[in-house]
């Protein structure tokens, strides 16, 4: 059953901002955004930034270009952007445009670029950048020729076979550095990397038994946290979660723990985000329940001796009237966590996939590619989630990309899609309660 109704009637004696010091009064903090749209091209399902060039000012990725900050306006080609479709115009003449098959073609493609991070990966000082080309194809880094003015920058394949639709880097081992989370060939794992050469192939470290129905290629939903509490890294997919051994020899298989996170029949989501929501000492989950669907909640952690157990509270629903805002959209192929408006609590940003099979499949192909972050509310040991849209015209790729941008302490959002890409800039504004309280979403029931 959702618990919003009462959100919003809290939402005043929660999340304060902070104390005005000139004025001595309290006041509240209205997030909007800034779009900015680099691109109408179709180049990848993702992005992320850094500052690549060493000025001082964040940059930021999507598909084979980087695009220098702060005004993203010069781009920068590191790895061949060779892909071009052809449209016949209104005029009859036929054209030839850059990019992959998305919005611009009128039809479905897709690039390949799924997902790109960035990291120091030769700890030369220099950030590069890492792409997951496809699912099931090899996953490459590229080395920041530091300003030296080479076209391409150099590639290294640092695994062949990298499954799954949100594979992600993140710190399994606990030494301070990221492994490739993904599944391969059938199994549940992640790749190790060779940090003394980190040019070389990886070692993929298979944490479950073989399952290709369960585990392959278009597999939806995978993450890692700390579940258990015990201070190891732990992964977590649809079906339950996987509890990382003390002192793992890397060959055993680690034991799963059933807490199904999507409904019976669901193909399971995105990212899985794994945080202590309502800060009682256990970390939750949240997720969306299909990728190609609808649906989106946290299982909170709940604790009956050494039993753990999971509870859901339901976000958003299959139809608008499952929401007390009327929210609803589908097809939430990534998601992530940040502080949106730096009151202390870690939010959830999500939207949705626009065309992730094309214009005529999957649930509501036609709606509004949406962006939103569900702002977190804690109220003695609950919390609840208010929808605040970012904008209706953009919406996600299989991931949505959070960080400090624009140089302030407020996150800022980067998007890459069918659409193109996009940075949408934070652009807080410190109001009264009055003022704050007339901006926020009103609950329909």
């Amino acid at each position: 059953m959702f618990r919003f109704a009462v959100a919003l009637l809290l939402l005043v004696s929660f999340s304060v901002d902070a104390q005005n010091k000139k004025g001595g009064g309290r006041k509240k903090v209205i997030n909007s955004f800034s779009k900015q749209k680099l691109t109408d091209k179709f180049w990848a399902e993702g992005a992320h930034y850094g500052d690549f060039n060493k000025d001082g000012k964040v940059d930021v990725v999507i598909g084979p270009f980087w695009y220098e900050g702060p005004k993203f306006k010069k781009a920068h080609e590191y790895y061949p952007a060779t892909n071009t479709f052809k449209v016949k115009g209104n005029d009859g003449l036929e054209r030839t445009i850059r990019g992959f098959t998305g919005e611009l073609s009128g039809r479905n493609g897709y690039s390949n670029n799924f997902l790109t991070y960035t990291y120091d990966f030769n700890d030369d000082g220099w950030i590069d950048i890492l792409v997951f080309g496809w699912p099931g194809k090899e996953t490459i880094w590229y080395e920041n020729p530091k300003n030296k003015h080479k076209k391409h920058w150099k590639a290294h394949v640092i695994w062949n076979e990298t499954d799954n639709e949100s594979p992600q880097l993140g710190d399994i081992t606990g030494d301070g550095k990221p492994e490739l989370v993904a599944h391969s060939q059938g199994y549940l794992g992640y790749v190790e990397l060779d940090w003394k050469n980190p040019t070389k192939v990886g070692t993929f470290r298979k944490i479950s038994h073989f399952d290709k129905k369960r585990f392959f290629r278009y597999t939806h939903g995978y993450g890692y946290g700390d579940i258990d509490g015990d201070g190891r890294v732990d992964l977590v997919e649809r079906d339950g979660w996987w509890k990382q051994p003390r002192n793992w020899d890397g060959k055993s298989k680690w034991k799963f723990n059933r807490g199904p996170f999507a409904p019976e029949g669901a193909r399971g989501g995105a990212q899985m985000l794994v945080h202590d929501f309502n800060k009682d000492g256990l970390n939750d989950v949240a997720t969306s329940h299909d990728g190609h669907g609808y649906g989106l909640s946290v299982y909170f952690q709940t604790r009956d001796g050494a039993l753990i157990y999971f509870l859901e509270e339901p976000i958003l629903g299959s139809k608008p009237s499952d929401s007390p805002y009327n929210v609803c959209f589908s097809q939430l192929h990534s998601l992530t966590l940040a502080d949106m408006d730096q009151d202390g609590m870690m939010d959830i940003v999500t939207g949705k996939r626009f065309w992730a099979h094309g214009p005529g499949k999957d649930a509501d192909p036609a709606g509004p590619a949406v962006l939103y972050w569900f702002k977190a509310v804690k109220e003695r040991r609950d919390v609840y989630f208010i929808p605040m849209q970012i904008d209706d015209n953009s919406g996600v790729g299989t991931q949505v990309t959070v960080g400090n941008i624009n140089g302030d302490k407020f996150p800022d959002v980067v998007v890459g899609n069918k659409k193109g890409a996009f940075v949408f800039l934070n652009q807080p504004k410190r109001v009264s309660w009055a003022e704050y309280n007339a901006a926020l979403p009103k609950a329909a029931w």
